[in-house]
C-alpha cells in the first residue's frame, strides 16, 4: 500500500459510479490494535460484500488521513481515518487508516465481484 495521493484515488473512486459494487468496510480495535473509547469499551464495525449501485464517489481531506465514501441509492457509505491506498486485480480499489505503529484501524474496500469469505 501507498500513502493516499487525493486526485488519483479521487479518479478511481469516480469510475464506480453507476456501477454496481461489493463493499468491505471494518473498523477494528481488537485483534490489530488496542484503542479504546473513552469509557474503556472496545468499539469495531464490520460489513463485507454488501451489493450497491454507486451514484457518487469522494474523498476529502486535508492528509495525511482521509474519508472516503459512496452515495448509494438508500444513502451514504463512508470511513474516515484513511491513510493508504492501493489497487488489486485492476478492481479492487483498497484504503486502510493505519495508526502511527502501522496497525490498521479502518479498511474500506470496493470490488466488483465478492469478496473471499
Amino acid at each position: 500500500m501507498e500513502p493516499i495521493q487525493i486526485n488519483e484515488a479521487q479518479e478511481k473512486l469516480a469510475q464506480w459510479i453507476d456501477q454496481t459494487a461489493y463493499i468491505h468496510l471494518e473498523t477494528t480495535n481488537g485483534a490489530y490494535a488496542s484503542h479504546f473509547n473513552n469509557q474503556g469499551i472496545n468499539v469495531g464495525a464490520y460489513i463485507r460484500n454488501a451489493q450497491v449501485k454507486i451514484k457518487q464517489a469522494k474523498i476529502v481531506g486535508t492528509g495525511p488521513s482521509y474519508r472516503a465514501g459512496v452515495k448509494t441509492e438508500l444513502g451514504w457509505i463512508y470511513a474516515e481515518g484513511l491513510t493508504d491506498w492501493t489497487i488489486l486485480d485492476g478492481d479492487k480499489l483498497l484504503f486502510a487508516g493505519h495508526d502511527s505503529e502501522g496497525r490498521l484501524m479502518v479498511a474500506f474496500q470496493l470490488s466488483s465481484q465478492p469478496f473471499d469469505n
